[in-house]
């Protein structure tokens, strides 16, 4: 099996990146880690006591449909994410990134719409995130 080369087009600024989990959990094995840190403080607890639980079945409130996930990603995305003051204009650029992601249901979007989500800059979010060094699973699509 090839494995995916990352494509050698410089992004732009409408170039849309989103998380891709897949890739992160290849290349990092401590993603568990800077998933946890985003956690309110009631997932908290629970997480930290919860090691090695990767797989559970998960119900879509909307639709009553169970599929196979990650119970940390699933209440990040679902809970956490939807907490005000998740997103916030300090902090590190790539964390606010990252939780914009989380709030918008991993959405791809590109530096311009990051920009004004996040109160950045969208050349600095670009400059950050559009070269070959990926942070926290941020690529483009």
């Amino acid at each position: 099996m090839l494995n995916k080369l990352p494509s050698l087009i410089k992004p732009t600024l409408t170039t849309n990146f989103h998380i891709d989990f897949d890739w992160w959990k290849k290349q990092d094995r401590n993603w568990r880690n800077a998933l946890e840190s985003f956690l309110c403080e009631e997932h908290q607890p629970f997480f930290s006591s919860a090691e090695g639980i990767t797989d559970a079945d998960l119900i879509d409130p909307e639709t009553g449909e169970v599929s196979q996930g990650d119970p940390l990603i699933d209440i990040l995305t679902n809970h956490c994410a939807k907490q005000e003051g998740f997103l916030s204009q300090s902090g590190p650029l790539v964390d606010s990134i990252f939780k914009v992601f989380l709030v918008n249901n991993n959405q791809p979007l590109n530096s311009k719409e990051l920009a004004e989500i996040t109160g950045r800059d969208a050349d600095i979010i670009l400059r950050t995130i559009g070269t070959l060094r990926v942070y926290k699973g941020i690529r483009p699509v």
